[in-house]
C-alpha cells in the first residue's frame, strides 16, 4: 500500500543534511559579520560625532576670539542647523560692531568677507600649516578691516610662514618682505 520504496532516500537524506549544515555555518558567518560590521559603524558613528563637536568647539572659540579681532569689535559664533551631529548643518552667525546679527548670507558684501577671514584663520589655528598662502584676501576690505587683517597675519606668522599676494599698499606696508612683480 505504500508504494515503491526509495532506497536511495537515506543518502539523499544525508547529503540534504550535509548540505543544511554547509548552508547553516554560512548563514552563521554572514550573521556574525554582519554584527562587526554594525558594530564598527556604531563606534565611527560615536568617533565622529565625538570629533565633530570637539573640532566644532574649537573652531566656534576661535572664530569668537578672531572676529572681534579682524572686525574691531562685534561679535560672531557657530551654529548647528540640525539635532544629529552627523547630519547637521553649520551656520555663521555674525554681528559687526553696532549692526544686529545676521546668518553670513543675509549680510552685506562687507561683512562677509571679514567674516569669512575670521572663519579661515579660526580653522588655521586649529591645524597649522608650515606655510599659508592668501590670494587677495584683503581685497573686499576697506583701509581700517586692512589694516586688522595684516596685523592679524603678522601675529599669526610667528608660527606660520604666510604668503600673500595683495595690491593694498597698507597690506604692502606690513610685509617683512616684499617682492614686486609687473608685467608689460
Amino acid at each position: 500500500r505504500l508504494g515503491a520504496i526509495n532506497l536511495a532516500a537515506i543518502d539523499e537524506y544525508a547529503a540534504q543534511s550535509q548540505r543544511k549544515a554547509y548552508l547553516d555555518e554560512q548563514n552563521a558567518d554572514l550573521v556574525q559579520a554582519l554584527e562587526t560590521l554594525e558594530n564598527a559603524i556604531r563606534k565611527i558613528d560615536r568617533e565622529t560625532r565625538q570629533k565633530f563637536r570637539e573640532t566644532f568647539d574649537q573652531v566656534n572659540a576661535s572664530l569668537q576670539y578672531l572676529f572681534p579681532r579682524v572686525f574691531g569689535g562685534g561679535s560672531a559664533s557657530l551654529e548647528l542647523t540640525g539635532e544629529d551631529l552627523l547630519d547637521t548643518g553649520v551656520t555663521i552667525i555674525a554681528k559687526p560692531p553696532g549692526k544686529k546679527h545676521k546668518t553670513i548670507p543675509l549680510s552685506p558684501v562687507g561683512a562677509k568677507a571679514p567674516t569669512a577671514i575670521a572663519l579661515v584663520f579660526a580653522i588655521f589655528r586649529l591645524n597649522p600649516a608650515p606655510f599659508c598662502m592668501l590670494d587677495e584676501v584683503d581685497a573686499p576690505l576697506d583701509d581700517a578691516n586692512v589694516a586688522r587683517y595684516a596685523r592679524m597675519v603678522k601675529e599669526m606668522s610667528e608660527q606660520v610662514q604666510f604668503i600673500y599676494i595683495s595690491h593694498n599698499k597698507i597690506a604692502m606696508e606690513m610685509a617683512d618682505h616684499l617682492l614686486g612683480v609687473t608685467m608689460h
